[in-house]
């Protein structure tokens, strides 16, 4: 179980660089460009995986380029913070139960915000 854990934690923070490369670029990149940008030495099917992914997730989009793809971000870091969240909150059966531990472990002024937001201030 803690081997598959480190998987995907391996693999959120692969796609992470990956975004990383395209917030950083602000232009559309190929697959070559976006390995080239990347910290990490990756193989070229590795980084095609990624992206492959991250589209399948709804994360990164795609046009057609000069030879395949070129890859784009379609949120920031903030909206793909949220897609997280959301995700993790599908992931257990009493969504009521995990939000309100959600809450309980807020900070006063992030539950202040929070309720900021729930009232209509959203930014």
């Amino acid at each position: 179980m803690a081997d598959m854990e480190g998987e995907r934690r391996a693999a959120g923070e692969l796609e992470a660089s990956v975004l990383g490369a395209l917030w950083a670029a602000g232009r559309p990149l190929s697959a070559a460009e976006v390995r080239a940008a990347m910290p990490q030495e990756l193989a070229r099917t590795t980084v095609a995986t990624l992206l492959a992914r991250l589209h399948e997730k709804g994360a990164v989009g795609r046009s057609p380029g000069k030879r395949g793809f070129v890859y784009f971000a379609t949120e920031d870091a903030h909206g793909l913070t949220a897609r997280r969240m959301h995700h993790e909150l599908d992931q257990d059966a009493d969504r009521s139960v995990v939000l309100a531990r959600f809450v309980e472990g807020l900070s006063p002024d992030d539950e202040a915000e929070l309720r900021r937001l729930l009232e209509g201030g959203a930014r």
